[in-house]
């Protein structure tokens, strides 16, 4: 199955129980191997499937929503493609939509997640953590600070691709109580021994093809395909069992913008 056939379904029959289905065909075909998702490379195709399913279709549903809204500007008669926050709002209305037909959605996911999983330890800009003592994995709230939510789906397969010890397992969509969307994702818990130094953070990614994009001097690496952003010692630990670097959360994005 191609994805422009489910662009097709989406389009005739909104989001029902046929439409759903045909979208859970086609994210098992992509985790079975015998279809590819038309963003990602083949190392990158290993990221995807190990977000998981949820993530896998959001990023049908926003891959859809930008041809959609694309396709109807040009009907109208407007020259180029439309703005990144027409996109973005597009791509986030019809992953809600999406995410409530398929029973991904919680309204009152802070609760339930602080009962099923610990309280609240951190909060940042990007990403609420759950975590309580003697679990293997902590629980995030991540909100987009990306153009539009296709690059903050993205961000996190590439980050599975380039860090698949840390890697971050979609299983489900929210909104907080300032009226974020919210991703809400798994990862494993790190036993920190101490931060990264920048020399530590260097070695680790230029071994993974990147070099550094400021002169030496700052948080961001670059190689020919993806741009690594906000590579700061919070962000990466030295691991207690392994004693290596290991990261848990960056910028990660494609360097064509046309993505």
């Amino acid at each position: 199955m191609k994805i422009e056939q489910i662009y097709e379904v989406i389009a005739k029959e909104g989001f029902t129980a046929l439409t759903l289905q045909t979208i859970d065909n086609y994210i098992k075909e992509i985790q079975d191997g015998t279809e590819d998702f038309p963003r990602f490379n083949l190392s990158e195709h290993a990221g995807l499937c190990t977000a998981g399913a949820p993530l896998i279709g959001a990023s049908v549903i926003a891959s859809y929503a930008t041809a959609s809204i694309t396709a109807s500007c040009h009907a109208e008669g407007c020259e180029g493609s439309p703005a990144n926050w027409q996109i973005d709002e597009c791509q986030e209305k019809l992953i809600e939509q999406w995410a409530k037909a398929a029973n991904l959605w919680e309204d009152d996911s802070e609760q339930i997640l602080i009962t099923e999983f610990g309280p609240m330890i951190a909060q940042g800009a990007e990403a609420k953590v759950y975590y309580a003592d003697g679990n293997t994995s902590v629980v995030k709230e991540r909100t987009s600070i990306y153009s539009t939510w296709q690059k903050a789906l993205d961000a996190i397969v590439l980050h599975n691709c380039l860090f698949p010890e840390t890697p971050m397992t979609v299983i489900g969509f929210t909104r907080d109580s300032d009226g974020l969307m919210r991703i809400v994702l798994t990862q494993p818990y790190v036993n920190c021994e101490r931060l990264a130094t920048k020399e530590e953070i260097d070695e680790m990614v230029v071994a993974k093809g990147f070099r550094d994009n400021w002169n030496g001097q700052g948080v961001n690496y670059i190689s020919d395909r993806l741009a690594l952003e906000d590579m700061h010692p919070a962000n990466v630990f030295i691991d207690e069992i392994t004693k290596k670097p290991i990261c848990i959360d960056c910028i990660v994005k494609f360097v064509d913008n046309k993505r």
